[in-house]
């Protein structure tokens, strides 16, 4: 099929539901730790519990990329019904989250929400290759990095401003702050809202034979053959995909490391305001503890925001060069990591907010990168007809080293090569960025490294 070239706002329209999907990633992985941490969990155990949501996208996202390769109506089109029922359920667990009256409670909610976000990520990344041309592609994930980092940034200023505004960040022993509460809520009610948007008004193409197309559908349709597809076509993966998978362990591994561990590391690092232990202290000196840690959590939180801005302007700058010129899509994903690399390293060097600031604006460069460049080069080497289950095989990748962290990985690691302290889990994540980085040197696919933009 012949894809028109579309026009920014179209290619706007169609990614603006990633603004909603960013609230729920940003609000997850700036807050559910110290959701966590609140109703009782330590920081050791922290890793673990966070195991339920790479679990999910290892099981979801192919289903999903399946099913939705294989799904057409001529009202509701292929990948709109997906980021329909995922909103849904995402906003929902987003909103009933922070009123878990137990641990487990919270952690089986974190199941549901990265379950339900995954539900509708996944086919956002199928539809920019289904509506793009070639000669678009890194454009048009470029572009959805940019909404990417609206919503980081924003996502993970408001319970900060909504401190400031009067909203109390400050709440008895395992109950929430009322800021964080609120946060969740207008993260649910973004999710809901960004997903309607693109869904009225984005139009998908129908398949090029849909005679065809049902016909094959009605052949391979059953859970046996979905299954043995799915198996197919992981055994038979281009070899682009899998040497790619390389820099996505590491990328991932790191990010990972941040979202689960940022928080009990730099309050305890930076602000020296670790989560106080209500069993080991008076009331008066516990509410005193707590309130400095509440702080010092909102300031971290707000600060993870500056990662979401810098891979904002990072996009945008992106945006401009891919529209015009030829982007040598491994040089600069493999920079781009390092330069996030050096900025979780420089953490421990870090005494203050603005330094702190500084750390998460490099580690953005890398975060606008990973959103970004593997997906362009990814789509630039599978069968157009298998999209979207390959951007769901894909997932794997991500997933995986989530959840080797999880399960001992992060433990393990830091304290093996680096140290006892848990500041010492962003310099893990630091030396992951590098290794991802220099692991770019395995792309030697010319059309995956190369995009010829219009010059």
């Amino acid at each position: 099929m012949n894809k028109k070239k579309l026009s920014f706002f179209n290619i706007w329209n169609m990614s603006f539901g990633f603004l909603g999907i960013q609230f729920g990633f940003a609000l997850q992985g700036g807050f559910m730790s110290r959701i966590f941490q609140t109703l009782g969990a330590s920081k050791d155990a922290i890793p673990m519990l966070w195991i339920f949501a790479p679990l999910a996208g290892l099981i979801v996202q192919p289903i999903i990329g399946y099913l939705s390769d294989r799904t057409w109506n001529p009202r509701w089109g292929r990948r709109k019904p997906f980021f329909f029922i995922g909103a849904v359920l995402a906003s929902l667990a987003l909103i009933v989250m922070p009123y878990s009256p137990v641990l487990w409670v919270a952690v089986g909610l974190l199941l549901i929400l990265d379950a339900s976000i995954n539900i509708s990520m996944e086919p956002f990344r199928a539809l920019v290759a289904d509506l793009l041309p070639e000669s678009q592609r890194s454009y048009g994930f470029v572009v959805q990095t940019l909404i990417i980092g609206i919503g980081t940034f924003v996502a993970s200023q408001l319970p900060r401003v909504l401190n400031q505004l009067g909203v109390s960040n400050e709440a008895a022993s395992n109950i929430v702050p009322a800021n964080v509460k609120l946060a969740f809520l207008i993260g649910g009610i973004v999710f809901m809202a960004s997903i309607l948007y693109t869904i009225f008004t984005t139009e998908e193409y129908p398949p090029e034979d849909i005679e065809a197309f049902e016909a094959e559908k009605e052949a391979t349709k059953g859970v046996e053959n979905g299954i043995t597809e799915i198996l197919e076509n992981i055994k038979t993966m281009p070899s682009t995909m899998k040497r790619l998978g390389v820099v996505q362990f590491f990328s991932w591994f790191a990010f990972f490391t941040m979202w689960s561990m940022a928080t009990p590391a730099l309050t305890e690092h930076v602000f020296n305001a670790p989560k106080p232990d209500s069993n080991s202290m008076t009331s008066e000196a516990y509410a005193l503890a707590d309130q400095a840690y509440n702080t010092a959590a909102d300031l971290v939180g707000a600060a993870m925001g500056t990662y979401g801005l810098t891979s904002m302007l990072f996009a945008l700058i992106l945006t401009f060069i891919t529209r015009k010129f030829i982007v040598n899509r491994k040089w600069v994903h493999l920079l781009s990591l390092i330069i996030g690399g050096l900025g979780f390293i420089l953490m421990y060097f870090t005494g203050d907010q603005q330094m702190l600031n500084i750390c998460f604006a490099l580690i953005g460069i890398a975060w606008g990168s990973i959103l970004s460049m593997p997906y362009a080069m990814l789509s630039s080497t599978i069968n157009p007809k298998k999209m979207g289950v390959y951007m769901g095989l894909f997932n794997m990748f991500i997933v995986i080293p989530q959840i080797v962290a999880s399960v001992g990985g992060i433990n393990f690691a830091y304290k093996t090569f680096f140290g006892e302290a848990i500041i010492n889990t962003m310099l893990l994540a630091g030396a992951c960025l590098i290794l991802a980085g220099i692991s770019n040197l395995l792309i030697t696919n010319p059309e995956a490294i190369k995009y010829q933009g219009k010059k």
